[in-house]
């Protein structure tokens, strides 16, 4: 198995759809490269983000980005449907060199490379969010989601 941290907005919604996806072990709700290793106190600059543990013989990074592509703007920066500020930004992050150079080849080889607003970036830093959070969607199907519900069963 191998980690990835995938940033789509709100978690809750991100967290319910990658479960969903081919290859995929185990997801995590989380918070990616913020300053401090707590959840408590001040916003400190991280991403919501999930935790995914995948099989990379079932699916890929190019693979992976391309189904986050399906669930985000590629193109909004720190806005994704109605969540809006820094920790709603988009991207891929991970301790894998490997996994950031296939997932900006990704980038660059799409038309619109030169739009995209998703980071690729090294894992620096990790938190688990709150039990709250894991999970979310499944305890609170009706809480607000981005993702539209024809996208987030598509895999089921």
């Amino acid at each position: 198995m191998e980690t990835v941290y995938l940033a789509g907005g709100c978690l809750w919604g991100v967290q319910a759809f990658i479960r969903t996806l081919p290859g995929v072990f185990s997801t995590e709700a989380g918070r990616a490269n913020g300053s401090s290793n707590t959840l408590e106190g001040e916003y400190d600059g991280y991403t919501e983000c999930v935790k995914t543990e995948f099989d990379p013989n079932v699916v890929t990074i190019e693979e992976l980005m391309g189904y986050l592509f399906e669930i985000i703007d590629p193109y909004s920066l720190n806005k994704q449907g109605e969540d809006v500020g820094e920790k709603y930004r988009t991207g891929l992050y991970s301790e894998d060199p490997k996994h950031l150079e296939e997932a900006r080849s990704f980038i660059h080889q799409r038309d619109d490379h030169e739009r995209i607003v998703v980071e690729v970036l090294p894992l620096v830093n990790y938190v688990k969010s709150a039990e709250e959070h894991q999970d979310r969607l499944e305890r609170c199907p009706n809480d607000y989601c981005h993702i539209p519900e024809q996208i987030m069963n598509k895999y089921k």
